[in-house]
């Protein structure tokens, strides 16, 4: 439970306090009821209160009569009084969405990533799909808090910079954040994409649930968002959570570090696809020079791989249910590091594969010699969907904002 503190010199601290614990409780909160949750004084709560109450980020909405004495009146949060947009850039696809202060997507758009992605194009690109989309969205434009980015790491997010994502090879030292705050005029965040994943997770998540698990992120590339005590892992250089080289096969393809087997080289789609045209189970992909990574294709060629497992084709099947087999390796790993109970699934490519592989991963952790605690894991799809990432973006505007931490209360000097 969080809780506030009454020292006036850091009542901003106090504020997020009080807002974040209305915004978790659908139903509204008593003056008394959030004074028994928070820690504070009545005092503190009344004052705080009132300034949320002015600057229209909560309304009073009703009474509730609980046992004797006057009905108390019940402070809710107002869902349009501030908004965020996310993105969440892929190398096939990029998503974008706009969040109202409850998370709900009020607006969302996607567009194809310039191929081969270049960084100019990109931003521009961006720039002009997040104004189309506020727009189109009816939103006021002076209540965008800002933007959040998702992209592929690694990442300096002090600084701003898309440093150097083995997906986009064209893309190094790219000022990102810089660009595309002068080019929409809004605040922009960046965050690691399967960070920002998991932020969605927790953001959603009310009691015990989501406090620590594992984000298995399946976009373009593969990737693990932490979250340990309902706080999102970053690491010292923000970029925690790339589990690619786990090796999981000893016998298997050497990866660009130069090992054998390494999970992130064996199961994303690119891998997939090549192991299914070696297989006679897709036809070969034609050849670009210039873009000989072309994510389009890998894409269309990755749904055509999942349709035919769907359809009961033995061989795609057997692709699938051997990618599930890696990734059971690599996440005993990462179960036994963490001591974790929970791993949530999703990214872009996740729906297409989801079913199939779950036929055969739980059991496959569970029953792993290697895996210490002996206990129940949840293996679960995210409810957010495919646009998971884009979403967990805007959170982290509106986690930002409005939700409290101890480094609010913090004095400069």
């Amino acid at each position: 439970m969080r809780t506030g503190t009454n020292l006036p010199a850091i009542s901003g601290y106090n504020q997020v306090v009080v807002l974040d614990s209305i915004r978790r409780a659908r139903s509204g909160l008593s003056r008394v009821e959030l004074a028994e949750r928070t820690g504070l004084s009545a005092q503190t709560i009344g004052n705080v209160s009132r300034r949320l109450l002015e600057a229209g980020l909560i309304r009073e909405s009703g009474k509730v009569v609980n046992g004797p004495g006057k009905p108390r009146t019940l402070l809710q949060l107002v869902s349009r009084g501030s908004f965020a947009v996310g993105v969440h850039i892929d190398p096939a696809v990029i998503t974008y969405v706009v969040l109202d202060l409850e998370g709900a997507v009020v607006a969302h758009s996607r567009t194809r990533t310039p191929s081969p992605p270049q960084a100019d194009q990109v931003i521009e690109l961006m720039a002009r799909s997040i104004r189309a989309l506020i727009d189109d969205s009816g939103v006021d434009p002076s209540l965008v808090l800002g933007v959040g980015i998702a992209s592929p790491g690694p990442i300096d997010p002090e600084a701003g910079i898309v440093l150097d994502p083995p997906m986009l090879p064209r893309w190094r030292d790219v000022p990102l954040r810089a660009a595309l705050s002068e080019a929409t005029g809004l605040p922009v965040l960046l965050e690691k994409d399967v960070t920002a994943a998991a932020v969605a997770e927790t953001w959603f998540s009310t009691g015990v649930s989501r406090a620590n698990f594992a984000f298995v992120y399946y976009g373009t590339g593969y990737g693990t968002g932490l979250v340990l005590g309902r706080e999102a892992v970053r690491g010292v250089s923000s970029n925690a959570g790339d589990a690619g080289h786990i090796t999981v096969d000893s016998e298997g393809t050497i990866c660009v570090c130069g090992r054998r087997g390494c999970v992130g080289d064996l199961i994303t789609p690119r891998a997939l696809v090549a192991e299914a045209v070696s297989a006679g189970v897709l036809a070969p992909l034609p050849p670009r020079d210039d873009d000989p990574l072309d994510m389009r294709a890998v894409g269309e060629a990755f749904q055509s791989l999942a349709a035919a497992a769907g359809s009961g084709d033995e061989a795609a099947t057997r692709i699938l249910h051997s990618a599930a087999r890696h990734l059971a390796r690599a996440l005993v790993v990462i179960v036994n590091l963490l001591d974790i109970d929970e791993i949530v699934f999703g990214g872009p490519f996740w729906e297409d594969i989801g079913d199939a592989v779950l036929e055969v991963l739980p059991h496959a952790v569970l029953t792993s010699k290697a895996l210490i605690m002996k206990r129940e894991i949840a293996f679960v799809t995210s409810a957010i969907g495919e646009d998971v990432a884009a979403v967990g973006a805007a959170c982290l505007v509106l986690d930002y904002a409005f939700s409290p931490r101890p480094s609010g209360m913090l004095i400069s000097v």
